[in-house]
């Protein structure tokens, strides 16, 4: 035989029995997932029960820092300069969907610390929500340092 007819010959060939085996569970997942997602069912695990809770406006400073005001008494929490990537870049994510959604709008982010260890920021207006326990703990602790000391995860 010559280099070339070996070349063209097939290795081994998958039975037809399997090929339609693996076809017939994809399709299984497939439909079983479609169901699921269609059928409106919510399949998130409920939180836990609240710790604390503390609603925050963050704003731009004329000096390019962040100026953080418990929104409950109108205080300052704190004012954050230097670069605060995290921080920054949770922030932004929240100003884009409220633009994107035509919602720009002064109403504070609710910063919530849950008994499970959950750290979450939600925005009212959206309805969106980070958890803030999926970026780490040094991610979370950011913006774990504005509730009590008590109820930080």
């Amino acid at each position: 035989m010559s280099e070339s007819s070996m070349a063209t010959q097939p290795t081994e060939v998958l039975p037809r029995g399997v090929l339609i085996a693996i076809g017939a569970l994809l399709l299984i997942a497939l439909a079983g997932t479609a169901a699921v997602r269609l059928s409106g069912v919510s399949v998130r695990e409920p939180d836990a029960m609240t710790v604390a809770s503390r609603a925050l406006r963050f704003d731009d400073g004329a000096d390019g820092s962040i100026v953080i005001t418990d929104a409950t008494t109108g205080q300052p929490a704190a004012r954050i300069t230097g670069e605060q990537g995290f921080l920054r870049g949770t922030l932004r994510a929240v100003v884009r969907e409220r633009k994107l959604r035509g919602l720009v709008s002064a109403v504070p982010l609710q910063l919530t610390s849950r008994a499970d260890g959950r750290l979450t920021l939600t925005d009212p207006v959206t309805g969106s929500r980070i958890d803030l326990e999926s970026f780490g703990p040094t991610n979370a602790a950011v913006f774990a340092r504005w509730l009590p000391q008590g109820a930080r995860p």
